[in-house]
């Protein structure tokens, strides 16, 4: 599986330009490729009758099918000088505001009844910790960013950076 701890030491240029000043690539936990593994493995049971050549190619394709899934599906948030990406989302450093992490409890009411409905969310279930982000642009009606990462002190020290 691969590493998914912050590459901040590893300087690589987006398309801007800019260095990276944090990176982190939000890859599912061990058991979510259990479940994988386990999911697939039904593709035996539904194709045994037929044949096990069947049953193991099923699980083989359903495997790869997933996999494919989990991997295009992982966000990633990068933080550069001139601007912070989330997931599919990208602002500019300037309307970056208030910017705190949430771990446990904490985490889950930002996740639940603490959250505002006009947020943008980059979480993941199998990530804990949270960090929000505030967003002070005065035309976007989004008040902040949720966002899980496994390394909520970096991140927020990253954004604390000008």
């Amino acid at each position: 599986m691969p590493d998914s701890s912050p590459s901040a030491s590893v300087p690589s240029t987006p398309s801007a330009g800019t260095a990276v000043i944090y990176r982190e690539k939000l890859w599912p936990n061990a058991w979510i490729w259990i479940i994988a593994a386990g999911v697939s493995a039904a593709g035996i049971l539904v194709f045994a009758p037929i044949s096990m050549a069947a049953g193991y190619t099923a699980a083989l394709v359903l495997f790869a099918i997933i996999t494919v899934l989990l991997v295009l599906s992982t966000p990633v948030i990068m933080v550069t000088a001139d601007t912070l990406t989330v997931g599919r989302a990208t602002i500019e450093r300037r309307f970056v505001g208030a910017v705190e992490h949430f771990e446990a409890g904490e985490a889950t009411a930002e996740r639940g009844t603490r959250l505002n409905g006009l947020a943008y969310l980059c979480i993941r279930g199998w990530i804990d910790p949270v960090v929000k982000i505030e967003i002070t642009d005065p035309a976007d009606r989004t008040p902040y960013w949720l966002a899980s990462t496994r390394h909520p002190d970096q991140l927020t020290a990253a954004l604390a950076r000008r």
